[in-house]
């Protein structure tokens, strides 16, 4: 298997999110993958004990960098980016919790269509990418096992969608540094910095594709800062009108209906692989063989470099 790009996780708030958020990647992701753990000055006192265990025992290349003062959550993501370079990577959500063979899926993704300038894999609550109903939050999955092998199983047409989308999106670095980065002066938010550069990255002939044979759950929907969506709407007039009628017409229906097939189709994943109290689990590595590929501040140091190599997870 070829080497995965690097996982970009920013720190949230939520210690309960990030635990699940953790297990989940050591849990779904190939041993060796790297993960950057990069936190803007958000994590606690438990926040930083649950990174600091977690880093003594993952499989995972994992990395930990803290700022000292908070920068703000877009210009922190895109110092993130532009550490990587040109390299493509997965941004992934401090709340979202991934599925078995996600980050394969993704990457196999990129590799079948070298226009693809953004992957987003299905979602309880990914908007575009949501399942299974478009535009709505549903629970997350009881049984996230059965899913994954579910969406390994889907044909790999990858359609477009309008936007990514922020629960996980894997980003091609070329095509991230033709399109200018994220516009940390507009946005204050994310959810809306990641529109932004994906209508921008269409606009130079790229595309944002969904990756159906991936899936990433997510307790909630991400969202705009005060401002931001007045900002989009001046910079791209056309852009709500647009999403409104990409949730009316849902051209992905018969996509959601497949995977909705599938899933039923396969037995239920055995009560061990249930992780998580509460009947929410996450996938077990072992799973992961299952699921096909469908065929200063520490972080300015590395501002022009790679991921840092650091694993401390002191302040």
């Amino acid at each position: 298997m070829a080497e995965l790009p690097v996982v970009l996780l920013p720190v949230g708030v939520d210690d309960d999110a990030l635990d699940a958020c953790l297990a989940a990647l050591d849990a779904g992701t190939p041993a060796g993958t790297r993960v950057w753990l990069a936190d803007d000055a958000q994590a606690g006192p438990r926040g930083l004990a649950i990174i600091e265990r977690w880093l003594a025992a993952t499989p995972l290349q994992a990395d930990y960098t803290r700022r000292q003062r908070r920068l703000g959550e877009v210009e922190h993501v895109n110092q993130m980016l532009a550490a990587c370079g040109d390299a493509d990577v997965i941004v992934l959500a401090p709340d979202a919790v991934p599925t078995a063979g996600w980050a394969t899926q993704l990457a196999a993704c990129f590799a079948r269509d070298a226009a693809i300038a953004s992957a987003t894999p299905w979602c309880n609550a990914g908007e575009v990418a949501a399942w299974p109903r478009i535009g709505e939050i549903a629970p997350m999955p009881g049984d996230p096992t059965r899913l994954a092998r579910a969406c390994a199983a889907m044909p790999p047409i990858h359609p477009e969608l309008p936007a990514a989308v922020a629960h996980a999106v894997m980003l091609r670095g070329s095509a991230r540094r033709k399109a200018g980065g994220l516009d940390a002066a507009s946005y204050g938010s994310w959810y809306a910095a990641l529109i932004d550069l994906s209508l921008r990255l269409s606009g130079l002939g790229w595309r944002n594709v969904l990756c159906e044979t991936a899936f990433v759950a997510r307790g909630g929907e991400g969202g705009p800062c005060d401002g931001d969506m007045d900002a989009l709407a001046a910079r791209w007039p056309t852009w709500h009108s647009r999403l409104a009628a990409f949730l009316m017409d849902d051209p992905l229906y018969e996509s959601r209906q497949s995977l909705a097939r599938r899933y039923a189709a396969i037995e239920e994943a055995p009560a061990q692989q249930q992780l998580f109290p509460g009947g929410d689990a996450v996938a077990t590595a072992s799973a992961d063989h299952e699921v096909g590929n469908g065929d200063g501040d520490i972080e300015e140091e590395h501002a022009a470099g790679e991921p840092p190599a650091s694993r401390d997870a002191s302040p």
